[in-house]
């Protein structure tokens, strides 16, 4: 199975809880498993949604291991190895021990703002290097630079590890021009959950989510829905999540998704700075829409079994 067909759907970018400052194991252990018994086709740990710029080396090695022994092999593990130093990644590549995950999920360069010829440089480094399959991610709202539909192209063309996009660039024409040329292995999945729908309708294979911590089964079944082509029960569900999904992002990811699971039970709302949580105002928008989305949403999917 390549790995187009292994992710295809949703995968979850899973938060980090803390708890007094320290990872909070317990509660990563309930949000893994409130995501697997609810549907969501695999797991991304050590994404950006994890707060990894705040996290020591020895906390990702013991977050990534954690993550796997509770997964248990039921669905794919993806880790996020990105930065913006070369060198470093490749370090991270040749000595870490990264048998158990199915896929590298890398963040362009931030800050540095390569040229286009710098970021293939940088992936054609770490394809070299790299014991697993890299699916490149392109988010300029927050590296400071975009990964060209060329680029993207060029880069699966040349590297057989190179092997998807999650793409969050938000530019519908330069992600169909990345669905309508790439090859028929190479996967491509939405970064941002609002367009997540219109791009399956345009080809996509999925998502690497936000919205799933908190709403894995109602996500994951818009997406099934999409892929199977059933749009008008799709989108139903979209719009009856997008609100939160525009919460989600008002004023700072995580800290939107932490605040809705603090609300729902699954983890404490705490942040390592410099993420702090959302406004009061914010916060009870959400608490509000908590009180409201369950029994609407239920009773959209009371039809349908995905």
């Amino acid at each position: 199975m390549n790995l187009r067909q292994q992710l295809r759907g949703t995968g979850t970018a899973i938060v980090t809880p803390f708890n007094n400052h320290d990872v909070d194991y317990d509660a990563l252990e309930a949000l893994i498993e409130f995501n697997i018994t609810n549907g969501v086709e695999y797991i991304v740990t050590l994404g950006t949604t994890g707060e990894t710029p705040t996290l020591s080396k020895q906390e990702k090695k013991q977050v990534s291991k954690f993550t796997v022994e509770k997964v248990k092999g039921r669905v794919p593990v993806v880790i996020g190895i990105g930065g913006n130093n070369t060198a470093e990644l490749v370090d991270q590549l040749t000595n870490d021990d990264l048998s158990a995950f199915d896929a590298i999920l890398s963040v362009s360069p931030y800050y540095n703002k390569p040229s286009q010829q710098g970021i293939y440089e940088h992936y054609k480094t770490l394809a070299q290097h790299s014991p697993k399959p890299i699916i490149l991610y392109n988010v300029p709202g927050r590296t400071g630079s975009n990964i060209s539909a060329e680029t993207t192209l060029r880069l699966a063309h040349d590297f057989e590890k190179i092997a998807g996009i999650k793409e969050a660039s938000g530019n519908m024409g330069q992600c169909i021009h990345i669905l309508a040329n790439r090859s028929d292995d190479f996967l491509f999945v939405s970064g941002d959950d609002m367009i997540a729908l219109p791009l399956i309708a345009c080809g996509s294979d999925g998502v690497i989510s936000v919205i799933s911590n908190c709403f894995p089964k109602e996500f994951s079944d818009l997406i099934r829905l999409a892929i199977k082509n059933e749009m008008w029960e799709a989108q139903k569900l979209q719009y009856r999540l997008a609100d939160a999904i525009d919460m989600l992002f008002a004023e700072n990811n995580p800290a939107g998704v932490k605040c809705f699971l603090a609300e729902m039970g699954y983890i404490k709302n705490e942040f390592r700075l410099p993420v702090v949580p959302v406004s009061e105002q914010l916060h009870n928008k959400i608490r509000n829409f908590l009180k409201t989305v369950d029994n609407e949403v239920a009773s959209l999917l009371s039809d349908h079994t995905v």
